[in-house]
């Protein structure tokens, strides 16, 4: 639904400025129109007639009541003007914040102190109205969304290596010696006595055998125990909250969404 959004400005300096900052946001030349004191050619081109100015007959096009197109058209007659054909709710919310940000009057205001005619309360300075006829005010309710997200949050690195030390035992060995003595001797001999043969005689010695064996003293063991928390999360949402007020002959009352 196209609506179009309607700030008045004390000054054409400020509107300027404000229309300069519509465009830098992106909205483009021909959907943002400027206009200051008697200067209406912009957005009444298609709405002047002989005896009546553009600039009423484009806020009756707009509200289609004379009371609050005769309030708009004395405010944009002190002022400066800017309006802004938005395509969209959201579009036209944002060129409203911006005209809020750079300095639109409030219109409502003004035409209470100064006797202007309207009998509609405005509660913001920008007005955002429906080309289709009425006005329009987002009400936006933000949820709170909760997922979950597995991170790390530590562990432990186990390293195995192969390390040398030095081991000694005590061993008792035993060796054996050959011994050869000759001996003087006063005896007659015999027929025996003469031999001839070669007669040997071999040591023994003990010495060390080292031999290794392996054997599993120990095990480690990793693993995870997985252990399940309740946790409460906490956060603030927004939502908007709008207040009609009626205005009635004799008592006032208010509605709250």
């Amino acid at each position: 639904m196209s609506q179009t959004v309607i700030a008045v400005f004390n000054s054409a300096s400020e509107a300027q400025n404000a229309a300069q900052k519509l465009m830098n946001m992106g909205f483009t030349p021909e959907n943002v129109d400027f206009s200051y004191q008697d200067n209406e050619k912009s957005i009444v081109a298609n709405y002047e007639k002989e005896n009546e100015s553009g600039i009423s007959k484009f806020f009756k096009s707009l509200f289609g009541d004379d009371d609050e197109a005769t309030t708009y058209t004395r405010a944009a007659q002190r002022g400066s003007l800017v309006t802004v054909y938005a395509d969209s709710k959201e579009e036209a919310q944002r060129a409203a914040d911006i005209l809020d940000e750079y300095g639109a009057i409030d219109v409502d205001k003004n035409s209470k102190q100064n006797g202007w005619n309207k009998d509609t309360d405005w509660n913001k300075d920008t007005d955002i109205v429906n080309t289709d006829g009425g006005t329009s005010i987002p009400i936006v309710e933000e949820d709170l969304q909760v997922g979950k997200q597995v991170v790390e949050t530590g562990g432990v690195r186990v390293r195995s290596r192969i390390v040398e030390k030095q081991v000694e035992e005590n061993l008792r060995l035993r060796k054996e010696y050959v011994n050869v003595e000759r001996n003087k001797v006063n005896r007659d001999a015999t027929e025996a006595d003469f031999q001839e043969g070669t007669i040997e005689i071999t040591e023994h010695a003990e010495i060390p055998v080292v031999t290794k064996e392996a054997k599993v003293v120990e095990e480690v063991t990793i693993g995870k125990n997985v252990q399940v928390e309740d946790e409460t999360v906490r956060d603030t949402v927004r939502k908007t909250e709008v207040e009609v007020e009626e205005l009635e002959n004799k008592s006032k009352r208010k509605k709250n969404w």
